[in-house]
This record gives structure tokens, C-alpha cells and sequence, in this order.
């Protein structure tokens, strides 16, 4: 179903909220094609950030109206809507903000059909649909920013069990003389605790990125957590692509083919990846894939709804 545009041929727009680990984008659009506007929150703690997220949907739901909203989130988070807890922020890196509320106080304000996932996840999805995923099922993206992690799309779907995917946190081999003190709280020696953009900022001590070589010796140990991460995600997901953003590697485009280059090394021969693509790519949304993720989400919602009641629903706002 096609949700970008409604009977009358005006734009359907949808709200979106990407909270990350250092600033919140509130998005409002029909597409890639048409943001119509977006906003900057600095994620500080919860008592801050989520009433002013509230705030931006309120001015957007006055005028022009949203007909879904989508949630795009760090985690961990509790995505079973018949757990309890369902819509909060699990244990996490992030202080203040285990146990908060994401959906709650948003659902009851707005009605209309609301989705919820990682913001990784979102990522994803909104590759699939624009970008570098797109004709794929079975899929991968991972940033790597504030902290690590994965959207992992099974079959056409967010994958699911006790919880979602959280492969940044799987615990890898140290390079020989690395010794840094993991930045993660959780694991001495997870890929998020030695390769972030924090582990890079205590890799630095001090030092500026701008004067960071391509070929300084910091980069080695980054390499190596996230090809043996990639390495593990694609012996067990099998994705028929990864694609890899975020703020580190944005800046640093030497990385993805070094660390394309160390999965296949490390893959010796055992698995061969798929012909005729660049295996471990940049995401084609580029800064907006996560931003358009909480957009997808949003879609997805709007057609979950209305595969279940066929009829025609109101936005809120100046179109309902």
C-alpha cells in the first residue's frame, strides 16, 4: 500500500522521532522526497527531552497534521506490547534513562497509529524502502556513533525474540596491547565498550579527530572489533548486505573498505558473499537514514492499521 499520498492526491505526512544517544531529530514528511520539517533536541535526561519532543509533535498535529507516528529509539527497549514495561528504555549505558517511558505520555496525546523500534531498526527499514536495502529481505544496518548497534531485518522484518538485536554488545578478542579500559559499563571488552565513537574519544586522550591519519595506529583496534562483529553477524544472519553509518564512520571513509576487507579475510573462504555488490556499504539515505527510520516506522504503522480496517482513518490535527 502506498501511504505517500491521500485520496485527493495531498501529501500524507507522518510524524517521526529519532532519540539517540546525544541528540533527538524530530522529522515530519511523506518521504525522502518531502521533509517538510525537523527539529533538533539535545537528548539530555528524560524529564527534558521528552516533554520537548512532545512539544515539536504538538505544534506539527495543530498544523498540518500527521496520520502515523513512528518512534525510533536507543536501547535496549521492551518492544513486546503485552510485556510489562512495554515502550520503556531497558538497562542501558545511557544514565537517567533506564525505565523511561517513550510511548506512553505519546499515545495517549495522538491518535493515530503509532510505531515503535530501535532506532538501528528503523535505520534499516528506511533503507529498504529508499536506499541501499532496497529489493532485500534479509538485511543489515549498523551505526556506529555514541554507542553500537545493529538493525537487523529477518524476511522482510524486524527480528524478534526475548529481545531485540543487540549484537554491539557481543564480546570480541582484544588485539594484541590493547588495553583500553571498555567504555562500556555492562562488558569489559564488547564492541560498543572498545570501538564506539566514546571508545574512540578515550582512544584519542585528548587528541582532535581532524588530526587523526588515515593510517594512524588508533583506527586498528576499531577495525578489528567491528570485522570481527560483522564477521559474527553474518555467520549467523546470513544478511545479503550490511550497510554501515554513523558519525564515526561518516567522517572516516577509509574505514568501511578496511573493514570489508578484514570480514572477508576473516571469513576465509568458508562463506562466500553475494556477487556483484559492494558487501559492506555506506547507507545511500547517508545521515538521513536514521531520521527516516522513525518516518518508515511510522508508514508501517499506517498500513498495519489499515490492512486491519480497510476504511479510510483521520490524521490529527488541521486534516482530521
Amino acid at each position: 500500500m502506498d501511504n505517500s499520498t491521500i485520496d485527493r492526491g495531498q501529501p500524507r505526512l507522518f510524524a517521526g522521532v529519532e532519540l539517540g544517544g546525544t541528540k533527538c531529530v524530530c522529522t515530519l514528511a511523506s518521504g525522502p522526497g518531502e521533509v517538510r520539517d525537523q527539529r533538533t533536541i539535545a537528548t539530555t535526561v528524560p524529564g527534558e527531552t521528552l516533554p520537548a519532543i512532545k512539544t515539536v509533535l504538538e505544534g506539527w498535529a495543530r498544523a498540518p497534521g500527521f496520520c502515523g507516528l513512528g518512534i525510533a529509539a536507543f536501547g535496549p527497549l521492551q518492544l513486546d506490547p503485552d510485556a510489562e514495561g512495554y515502550g520503556r528504555v531497558r538497562a542501558t549505558n545511557k544514565p537517567g534513562w533506564e525505565g523511561a517511558d517513550l510511548i506512553g505520555p505519546l499515545r495517549s496525546a495522538f491518535a493515530v497509529p503509532i510505531g515503535f523500534d530501535t532506532d538501528v531498526n528503523g535505520a534499516a527499514l528506511a533503507e529498504i524502502r529508499w536506499g541501499s536495502g532496497r529489493g532485500l529481505e534479509d538485511f543489515a544496518y549498523v551505526t556506529v556513533g555514541t554507542g553500537v548497534g545493529a538493525g537487523l531485518i529477518v524476511h522482510g522484518r524486524p527480528t524478534r525474540g526475548f529481545g531485540h538485536s543487540e549484537i554491539g554488545h557481543i564480546r570480541v578478542p582484544r588485539l594484541d596491547g590493547d588495553d583500553l579500559p571498555s567504555v562500556c559499563t555492562f562488558h569489559p571488552d564488547c564492541v560498543e565498550g572498545l570501538a564506539s565513537g566514546s571508545a574512540l574519544h578515550a582512544r584519542l586522550d585528548g587528541r582532535s579527530l581532524s588530526d587523526v591519519a588515515a593510517d594512524d595506529p588508533v583506527w586498528e583496534p576499531v577495525v578489528h572489533c567491528l570485522a570481527v562483529m560483522l564477521h559474527a553477524l553474518a555467520c549467523s544472519a546470513g544478511p545479503m548486505r550490511i550497510a554501515m553509518g554513523g558519525g564515526v564512520l561518516a567522517g572516516q571513509p577509509h574505514l568501511l573498505p578496511r573493514i570489508g576487507a578484514r570480514l572477508e579475510e576473516s571469513l576465509a573462504g568458508y562463506m562466500k558473499l553475494p556477487d556483484g555488490v559492494d558487501y559492506v556499504t555506506a547507507p545511500e539515505l547517508g545521515t538521513m537514514a536514521g531520521p527516516l527510520g522513525s518516518i518508515a516506522l511510522a508508514m508501517d504503522a499506517v498500513e498495519a492499521v489499515a490492512e486491519k480496517q480497510p476504511t479510510a482513518f483521520q490524521a490529527v490535527g488541521a486534516r482530521s
